[in-house]
Protein backbone atom coordinates (compact mmCIF):
# COMPACT_ATOMS: atom_id res chain seq x y z
CA UNK A 1 0.00 0.00 0.00
CA UNK A 2 1.36 3.65 -0.52
CA UNK A 3 1.88 6.17 2.12
CA UNK A 4 -0.31 9.00 2.89
CA UNK A 5 2.82 11.10 1.23
CA UNK A 6 3.12 9.43 -1.98
CA UNK A 7 -0.52 9.45 -2.25
CA UNK A 8 -0.78 12.84 -1.99
CA UNK A 9 2.11 14.10 -4.29
CA UNK A 10 0.40 11.94 -7.28
CA UNK A 11 -2.86 13.50 -6.20
CA UNK A 12 -1.25 16.87 -6.38
CA UNK A 13 0.71 16.34 -9.84
CA UNK A 14 -2.53 15.24 -11.72
CA UNK A 15 -3.91 18.26 -10.09
CA UNK A 16 -3.25 21.29 -12.81
CA UNK A 17 -6.49 23.42 -10.76
CA UNK A 18 -4.56 23.14 -7.47
CA UNK A 19 -1.03 23.67 -9.36
CA UNK A 20 -2.47 26.89 -10.91
CA UNK A 21 -3.20 28.22 -7.35
CA UNK A 22 0.43 27.39 -6.47
CA UNK A 23 -0.83 25.35 -3.84
CA UNK A 24 2.05 23.86 -1.72
CA UNK A 25 1.52 20.76 1.36
CA UNK A 26 2.78 22.03 3.98
CA UNK A 27 2.34 19.01 6.46
CA UNK A 28 0.87 15.68 5.76
CA UNK A 29 -0.44 12.99 8.38
CA UNK A 30 -3.25 10.02 8.44
CA UNK A 31 -6.89 12.07 8.27
CA UNK A 32 -4.96 15.89 8.34
CA UNK A 33 -3.41 17.78 5.39
CA UNK A 34 -2.22 21.50 5.77
CA UNK A 35 -1.91 23.64 2.53
CA UNK A 36 -0.93 26.79 1.73
CA UNK A 37 -0.92 29.49 -1.22
CA UNK A 38 -0.88 33.03 -2.48
CA UNK A 39 -3.52 35.23 -2.97
CA UNK A 40 -2.70 36.80 -6.90
CA UNK A 41 -4.13 39.32 -8.94
CA UNK A 42 -5.60 36.69 -10.91
CA UNK A 43 -7.57 35.11 -7.20
CA UNK A 44 -9.06 39.03 -6.41
CA UNK A 45 -12.91 39.46 -7.54
CA UNK A 46 -14.23 42.92 -8.85
CA UNK A 47 -13.51 44.63 -4.93
CA UNK A 48 -9.97 43.89 -5.46
CA UNK A 49 -10.07 41.02 -2.69
CA UNK A 50 -9.38 37.23 -2.70
CA UNK A 51 -12.21 35.79 -4.30
CA UNK A 52 -14.45 33.28 -2.58
CA UNK A 53 -13.75 30.71 -4.83
CA UNK A 54 -9.73 30.80 -3.87
CA UNK A 55 -10.73 29.97 -0.06
CA UNK A 56 -13.00 27.16 -1.17
CA UNK A 57 -10.58 25.38 -3.79
CA UNK A 58 -7.36 25.40 -0.93
CA UNK A 59 -10.32 23.67 1.72
CA UNK A 60 -11.59 21.34 -0.94
CA UNK A 61 -8.00 20.36 -1.95
CA UNK A 62 -6.76 20.13 1.45
CA UNK A 63 -9.83 17.98 2.28
CA UNK A 64 -9.10 15.77 -0.44
CA UNK A 65 -5.70 15.14 0.04
CA UNK A 66 -6.66 14.26 4.45
CA UNK A 67 -9.16 12.29 3.29
CA UNK A 68 -7.84 10.13 0.60
CA UNK A 69 -3.97 9.56 3.27
CA UNK A 70 -5.86 6.59 4.49
CA UNK A 71 -5.24 4.81 1.24
CA UNK A 72 -9.10 4.26 -0.07
CA UNK A 73 -10.19 6.58 -2.47
CA UNK A 74 -12.72 9.61 -1.82
CA UNK A 75 -14.63 12.06 -3.13
CA UNK A 76 -16.83 14.74 -1.42
CA UNK A 77 -20.25 14.54 -1.63
CA UNK A 78 -21.38 17.65 0.63
CA UNK A 79 -19.18 20.68 1.70
CA UNK A 80 -19.87 24.10 3.12
CA UNK A 81 -17.89 27.08 3.71
CA UNK A 82 -18.33 30.34 5.72
CA UNK A 83 -15.90 33.54 4.59
CA UNK A 84 -15.34 35.35 8.39
CA UNK A 85 -12.76 37.94 7.10
CA UNK A 86 -11.55 39.78 3.85
CA UNK A 87 -8.63 38.28 1.86
CA UNK A 88 -6.35 40.60 0.60
CA UNK A 89 -3.85 40.82 -2.47
CA UNK A 90 -0.36 39.45 -1.14
CA UNK A 91 -1.74 37.59 1.39
CA UNK A 92 -0.82 33.80 1.93
CA UNK A 93 -3.47 31.48 3.17
CA UNK A 94 -3.05 28.46 5.11
CA UNK A 95 -5.49 25.32 5.32
CA UNK A 96 -5.74 23.12 7.99
CA UNK A 97 -7.93 20.04 7.66
CA UNK A 98 -8.65 17.47 10.23
CA UNK A 99 -10.51 14.49 10.36
CA UNK A 100 -13.95 14.65 12.25
CA UNK A 101 -15.16 10.71 11.95
CA UNK A 102 -14.46 8.02 9.35
CA UNK A 103 -16.93 5.56 9.19
CA UNK A 104 -16.68 2.51 6.53
CA UNK A 105 -18.75 4.48 3.37
CA UNK A 106 -18.31 8.54 4.69
CA UNK A 107 -16.06 10.71 6.32
CA UNK A 108 -16.18 14.18 7.49
CA UNK A 109 -13.72 17.14 8.09
CA UNK A 110 -12.92 20.66 9.35
CA UNK A 111 -10.75 23.02 7.33
CA UNK A 112 -9.99 26.48 8.43
CA UNK A 113 -7.81 28.84 6.84
CA UNK A 114 -5.73 31.54 7.92
CA UNK A 115 -4.11 34.28 6.91
CA UNK A 116 0.08 35.10 7.52
CA UNK A 117 -1.22 37.00 10.32
CA UNK A 118 -2.92 33.84 11.74
CA UNK A 119 -6.03 35.55 11.54
CA UNK A 120 -9.07 32.82 10.68
CA UNK A 121 -10.58 33.78 7.31
CA UNK A 122 -13.02 31.00 6.27
CA UNK A 123 -14.13 27.38 8.17
CA UNK A 124 -14.70 25.02 5.46
CA UNK A 125 -16.67 21.48 6.66
CA UNK A 126 -16.87 18.67 3.94
CA UNK A 127 -18.05 14.86 3.63
CA UNK A 128 -16.26 12.36 1.57
CA UNK A 129 -17.83 9.24 0.27
CA UNK A 130 -15.19 6.48 1.01
CA UNK A 131 -14.64 4.24 -2.01
CA UNK A 132 -13.57 0.28 -2.39
CA UNK A 133 -10.81 1.77 -4.80
CA UNK A 134 -7.74 1.47 -3.36
CA UNK A 135 -4.53 3.97 -4.18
Amino acid sequence: MKSPKEIVQGMLHNDAFSQLLDMQIIALELGTCTLSCPVTKASTNGFGIAHGGLTYSLADSALAFAANTRGQQCVSIDTQISHLAKVQLGDTLTAHCTEIHRGKRTGTYQVSIENQDHRLVAFFKGTVFVSDQNW
